[in-house]
């Protein structure tokens, strides 16, 4: 049984993700930031432990690990975005994508990081986007952050594999969740159209990616795209 740690778990993938690898008899804490009804709903639902923490601020991330102990399966799922040209989004929308987004990754990785590397085992899955591989218009910044991550993933497997730490990201697609609630049934069906397979994902689709590479002991450094074949790289 892993000690297994998810960031944004209360919805979406984060959620799909707790109950995936609550499924697969681990143990599970995810941290959680706002949504505190669904967080305790989803840990009364699955048995996993639900932390409030925004991994944007240094002291919370800090507090939170404090009490999870060794961490086994780190999984980096917290994330925000924002639609609309560059020049709207302003600097406070700018930084406040990259210090959730970015910064909390790499604050959630460092935390949970001495533990792994004294026992010279780990895994760390983090959660990148199609957009941060190919860029998308009006999505700038989250293309942006994205793009962050997948360069951090790959350049962590190969600082961490020396300690048996293993470092991947998913990349989702179209995904159903909250965050592509706002898009119009128009915008959807384009979408669809410019996808191989036709349709959206769902958070689950990506949930059991992540339990793969959980698993998957010798896969490091790799990028799993979630995305229905609309990018193929």
């Amino acid at each position: 049984m892993a000690n297994v740690v998810i960031t944004g778990g209360s919805r979406g993938i984060g959620a799909a993700a707790v109950r995936e690898f609550c499924e697969r008899g681990d143990h599970v804490s995810f941290l959680y930031a706002q949504s505190r009804e669904k967080a305790m709903a989803l840990a009364e639902e699955t048995g996993a432990e639900a932390i409030c923490c925004d991994v944007a601020k240094p002291d919370e991330v800090a507090q939170a690990f404090s009490k999870l102990g060794d961490v086994d399966v780190l999984i980096c799922n917290a994330g925000i975005a924002h639609q609309g040209l560059i020049t709207h989004i302003g600097e406070e929308q700018w930084h406040r994508l990259f210090e959730v987004n970015v910064h909390g990754t790499y604050r959630c990785i460092c935390a949970a990081l001495p533990g792994m590397i004294r026992r010279q085992s780990g895994c760390i899955i983090t959660v990148a986007s199609m957009w941060g591989q190919v860029g998308a218009s009006c999505e700038v910044g989250y293309s942006a952050t994205k793009g962050a991550i997948l360069a951090m993933t790959k350049a962590l497997a190969q600082e961490l594999g020396p300690s048996n730490i293993r470092v991947n990201a998913v990349s989702p697609g179209l995904i159903t969740t909250d965050m592509t609630g706002n898009l119009t049934e128009d915008t959807l069906k384009e979408l669809h159209e410019a996808t191989p397979l036709g349709c959206s994902g769902t958070a689950q689709d990506v949930a059991k990616a992540m339990v793969y590479l959980a698993e998957a002991k010798f896969v490091t450094g790799q990028v799993l795209p979630v995305n229905g074949g609309m990018v193929i790289t």
